[in-house]
């Protein structure tokens, strides 16, 4: 069994779940692929079942019915890492936000077991953000510096999507407990496996904004990770995100 497996979720990414499939599995270290589809009504279900046979193995789907949000797909994507034992998976965009040119990169520090996970960062030094209006830039840059203050994270990019992790580390992560569906999950999970004793690195991207299709970002969404933040370190008081606490 190859050792790594790239979860994309997706929801209408039809301009672009075939390309980012083939840029990601022509990569020399031979990454799987695992699509996680809220039965997008424009098709990006059909085109990656229609690739499967093209890509021998590599290429793997699962189906939902109904939007069910980002956090809800990368958790079923780390479920089935895990029971087809994969030794790391990735979270990754759509929409080339992402650069799979990247991917060896954060899988290097897991690979020589100095992280447990790799943060794709754009605010640690080398990092950078493309294309992005000025507001956008200021909120993603405002809500990191939020975010440290409130959970003292000494993670620069606390929001980062563009994710690495050793699933040995997944394992110890009782995923019910995690609570966030929105762009929130992702300073969940940091979070909370920092609070498990994870090793974080942060590793320089150039993040890239989408050039086909439509942000998923909301007014609920950005709700979500500014007063989410605040009750999870209020509950992180009293609980912890490992399988042994009650």
């Amino acid at each position: 069994m190859p050792e790594s497996v790239v979860i994309i979720p997706t929801y209408n990414e039809s301009e672009n779940i075939a390309r980012i499939i083939a840029a990601v599995l022509e990569q020399e270290h031979g990454f799987h692929v695992l699509v996680v589809d809220d039965g997008s009504p424009d098709g990006t279900g059909a085109i990656v079942k229609d690739l499967q046979p093209q890509y021998s193995q590599r290429l793997h789907i699962i189906e939902r019915t109904g939007k069910l949000g980002l956090g809800t797909a990368y958790i079923a994507g780390f479920r089935w890492a895990m029971e087809h034992d994969y030794d790391y998976c990735f979270e990754m965009d759509a929409d080339f936000s992402h650069s799979p040119q990247d991917l060896i990169r954060l899988l290097a520090p897991c690979r020589a077991n100095v992280a447990d996970v790799s943060v794709g960062s754009r605010y640690t030094k080398g990092g950078k953000v493309s294309n992005w209006p000025k507001d956008r830039l200021i909120l993603s840059y405002g809500a990191s510096i939020y975010t440290r203050m409130i959970t003292w994270m000494p993670v620069k990019d606390p929001t980062a999507g563009f994710m690495c992790y050793r699933v040995d580390m997944l394992r110890k992560l009782d995923l019910d407990k995690i609570r966030f569906i929105g762009y929130a999950f992702q300073i969940e999970m940091k979070y909370a496996l920092r609070r498990l004793g994870a090793r974080i690195v942060e590793v320089p991207i150039t993040f890239i904004d989408r050039q086909e299709g439509t942000s998923k970002m909301s007014g609920g969404i950005i709700s979500e990770a500014v007063f989410g933040v605040l009750r999870m370190r209020l509950k992180s008081f009293s609980s912890s995100y490992g399988h042994d606490e009650q």
